[in-house]
């Protein structure tokens, strides 16, 4: 089926359900946090809120702890996804402070609720939160381990009814291979998940491709500490890599 709105009545706005990748957060290595970088993503966030759009913000924890690195040195790989969960709560207070800091209201969210630090995450408790001008942040991904912040961020973007998913990341698009390594690799203006799979591009697992395939979810993937380039996405202007499901037949 194709992802619906759940709720006409609680917002007129776009939904657009942004994923930033801890990595977004932290330093030039990528670990860590860094108060400047977040500050220009926090700065990013507002201006593309200001374009009239519900936006909720999905975190990831990559620059404080990963679980599967984790559990590749003999941790249990159930209780290293746990460690990783937590670590996308320390990324989403630290982007709340960044964007309260601009004077916007922020509500965040886990996927289980932490006493004093976050409500548990509902459909609805988004959709109130969006519907009174605030920026939603979700922390600890799906809630259960196996599963990455790519897919959650498309999992809750399809049950909040959301129009689109922005993917930000350190580069400005998808390759056809990794463009550190390999400079002269081809960037995409726009590719469907069916390639993203079939080459395994690596921009997001394989589940969360398949998740938006099916739910017919389109995912804008771009620089989100470029000056304007999540404002351009949650536009609509041409702005990294569109991916989107193959057409019907």
């Amino acid at each position: 089926c194709e992802h619906a709105p759940m709720d006409k009545q609680a917002t007129a706005s776009r939904r657009v359900v942004v994923k930033i990748s801890g990595e977004a957060l932290g330093s030039a290595t990528g670990t860590g946090l860094d108060p400047r970088k977040m500050g220009k993503v926090a700065a990013e966030v507002v201006a593309a809120k200001e374009q009239g759009v519900a936006l909720t913000v999905m975190v990831g924890g990559g620059n404080l702890l990963r679980g599967a690195e984790l559990a590749a040195t003999g941790f249990d790989r159930v209780t290293a996804d746990q460690m990783g969960m937590l670590a996308t709560a320390m990324n989403a207070l630290a982007l709340r402070e960044a964007l309260e800091n601009l004077d916007v209201g922020v509500e965040v969210l886990a996927a289980h609720a932490i006493a004093t630090v976050a409500k548990g995450y509902s459909p609805r408790r988004v959709l109130a939160a969006v519907t009174a001008g605030k920026v939603v942040v979700l922390a600890g991904g799906t809630g259960n381990a196996l599963f990455t912040t790519d897919t959650a961020a498309c999992l809750r973007a399809i049950e909040i009814g959301a129009d689109m998913m922005v993917k930000g990341t350190k580069v400005d698009g998808v390759y056809a291979a990794d463009p550190v390594t390999n400079p002269t690799a081809k960037r995409f203006n726009q590719i469907t998940f069916a390639e993203v799979i079939a080459g395994r591009l690596g921009v997001m697992d394989l589940t969360a491709a398949a998740l938006c395939e099916e739910h017919r979810l389109p995912v804008v993937v771009c620089d989100v500490a470029a000056p304007g380039a999540l404002t351009k996405a949650v536009g609509g202007a041409k702005v990294g890599t569109r991916i989107v499901a193959e057409p019907k037949p």
